[in-house]
């Protein structure tokens, strides 16, 4: 009677690990979607964050939402952007092949890297992106000093 002798090869698990942590980073990183799952019918905003000499301008894609659906809050050196993409309303016997597109209530936090002017800030929504410049406090901008020559 044969018996199957298998010989145990401790680097093939490596490598099906390594292979699934690829997976996970190109998930994340690579290939990031526009809204995030952080917890049930919740979604996260992906942001870009600049810094200029005299702003912070933050810019968020929020396609299909109305600028009214919009909150901007800024509390302290906290930025918090939060609304809702309302659903359409659903229609009876529908057989969807494929349903992709979000709904539901979105919100996204961060901490401002300087102080800001929030009673100065300004908010402008075109094409589904919402631009928001927010004006340093005076005191964190860049002075020059102008240096004189002494005779």
């Amino acid at each position: 009677m044969p018996s199957n002798i298998v010989r145990w090869d401790p680097f093939s698990d490596v490598v099906s690990l390594r292979d699934a942590m690829d997976r996970l980073f190109e998930e994340s990183f690579i290939q990031p979607r526009l809204f995030a799952p952080i917890r049930e019918g919740m979604w996260q905003l992906a942001l870009d964050v600049v810094e200029n000499d005299n702003d912070v301008v933050v810019k968020a894609s929020v396609p299909g939402i109305k600028p009214e659906d919009i909150d901007v809050t800024v509390v302290g050196d906290t930025l918090t952007i939060k609304g809702e993409i309302k659903s359409e309303k659903k229609e009876e016997k529908v057989n969807y092949v494929l349903r992709e597109r979000r709904f539901g209530a979105f919100q996204r936090s961060l901490t401002l890297p300087v102080e800001v002017q929030a009673d100065k800030a300004r908010a402008e929504f075109e094409n589904g992106v919402l631009t928001l410049t927010l004006p340093k406090v005076e005191e964190i901008k860049p002075k020059q000093i102008k240096v004189n020559a002494k005779s």
